[in-house]
């Protein structure tokens, strides 16, 4: 299995949290060009990364139940960040696979990176039955949010996409 340690992510960066919130938006349109290393690293710590209390989202009952992956032109990663690496989990580009489970949106085919959320509906349900399908949901929003504002502040596009076929 492919492993790749990314750089350590900065918590100083160019903008402010205040311009990278006013900035914030939906983009649709990419460049042609692959995502650095470090803009790799540093989207995937703001989504699900470890800070000295613990990781940067919250938690309801700091169970954590995603799992974050994200697709690249060689293949699919699996975001590991207690060691912030990541894991080669599927080889080849996924991008058609991804447009066409995603109801055929363009900026899914044209994105040189996506990130995916995985959430795993049982370990948080083990501990709070079914209201625990709201916190995820909630945790989800705070994943999405740290992504969109740390993309802004990375100068790159991002766009939550909510709309997916469950079965592909």
């Amino acid at each position: 299995m492919e492993i790749i340690t990314l750089t350590e992510p900065k918590t100083k960066g160019k903008i402010s949290f205040e311009e990278a919130i006013f900035k914030r938006k939906s983009h649709r349109k990419f460049t042609a060009e692959n995502l650095s290393t470090d803009e790799i690293s540093q989207l995937l710590w703001a989504a699900y990364g470890r800070n000295k209390y613990g990781k940067v989202v919250p938690s309801a009952g700091a169970i954590y139940p995603y799992e974050i992956y994200i697709n690249l032109s060689d293949g699919i990663y699996k975001y590991e960040s207690d060691r912030h690496v990541i894991l080669k989990v599927v080889d080849g580009d996924k991008s058609r696979g991804l447009y066409y489970a995603a109801l055929h949106q363009d900026c899914v085919w044209d994105a040189k990176a996506t990130i995916i959320l995985a959430v795993n509906y049982e370990k948080i349900k083990a501990r709070y039955g079914d209201r625990g399908i709201k916190y995820a949901h909630f945790e989800a929003g705070h994943i999405a949010q740290n992504i969109c504002l740390q993309a802004e502040a990375l100068n790159l596009g991002s766009v939550c996409i909510g709309a997916y076929d469950e079965e592909k």
